[in-house]
């Protein structure tokens, strides 16, 4: 996994944001480091990442995605056996927090590009089983990332959108390579290109979706799986993911950078600067009404 040793920068910021911990405190069942963003903690042999803005929708902002790489980093060095990213409140994700792209837009934008590929390429490293427990809607980078999650479970009431082209955007994630292989290509391009939004039980049908829950026993059924996936054997799990992802990483990679390059080369674009504009003069308009 890349570490966060190649963005000083960052790892400053996560210095003062999040209290140090050691190893041994991170795989202690009731030892939680205070991230400003998230929510982690390791029970029963099982890391849970849970995404903690519920005010906002959990929308990612700048410091939360370097807390989630930050939070990976711990998990895969930790002595749990499977690790799960969920949301608090009744959103999942709302994805990308607009707000990242109201100041210093130049420079944000210029290092936007790295931002992601290096936060893409956790997920891609990431040693062991990974679990989404997809708690309510869905948007975004939040959706676009689950296709290198090793299982996806939702709830019954989670929706499932990537509203990219409607902001002068291209998709990332990897989910112009993960979404076609997973979907087939006609489903993919419907999400993809024209921004169709997936009920749980659809995004199900079309293999995004490991299994639907009803939203009253979410939880309990989620934590009653991941409890029992927790029992097998450690090495043997974290070996076969691995043998399972070593098959396409190179490809991920490259895909992950190929989608990063095109993101920076639109945000300078006029056709996104306009839908970035509208966005926000829309917004702008919900808020004073």
């Amino acid at each position: 996994m890349k570490s966060l040793e190649k963005y000083p920068e960052d790892k400053d910021l996560l210095q003062r944001d999040c209290a140090s911990v050691t190893q041994e405190e991170v795989a202690s069942a009731s030892s939680k480091c205070k991230y400003e963003t998230l929510q982690v903690s390791t029970e029963d042999n099982i890391t849970k990442i849970m995404l903690n803005r519920p005010m906002k929708k959990n929308a990612v902002t700048l410091v939360m995605y370097r807390e989630i790489m930050q939070a990976l980093e711990e998990a895969a060095k930790d002595d749990s056996v499977i690790t799960v990213v969920t949301g608090s409140g009744d959103y999942y994700s709302s994805g990308n927090d607009l707000n990242n792209f109201t100041e210093n837009l130049e420079q944000i934008i210029k290092n936007n590009g790295e931002w992601i590929k290096n936060f893409v390429n956790h997920f891609i490293d990431f040693p062991k089983p990974l679990v989404a427990g997809v708690n309510g809607p869905a948007l975004g980078i939040s959706v676009t990332l689950l296709g290198l999650f090793d299982i996806v479970y939702a709830t019954n009431r989670a929706t499932f959108q990537t509203p990219f082209i409607q902001l002068g955007q291209t998709p990332e994630g990897c989910s112009t390579y993960t979404f076609p292989k997973i979907m087939g290509t006609a489903k993919a391009n419907e999400m993809l290109l024209f921004n169709k939004k997936l009920t749980a039980r659809e995004a199900c049908a079309q293999g995004l979706v490991t299994e639907v829950f009803p939203d009253q026993v979410f939880q309990e059924e989620v934590w009653r799986k991941l409890k029992a996936f927790a029992s097998l054997p450690k090495n043997s799990l974290a070996l076969s993911k691995q043998l399972i992802r070593s098959v396409e990483k190179e490809k991920l990679y490259a895909v992950n950078s190929q989608e990063c390059e095109q993101i920076v080369k639109k945000y300078f674009s006029k056709e996104s600067m306009n839908a970035f504009k509208s966005f926000f003069q829309k917004k702008s308009k919900n808020v004073a009404t």
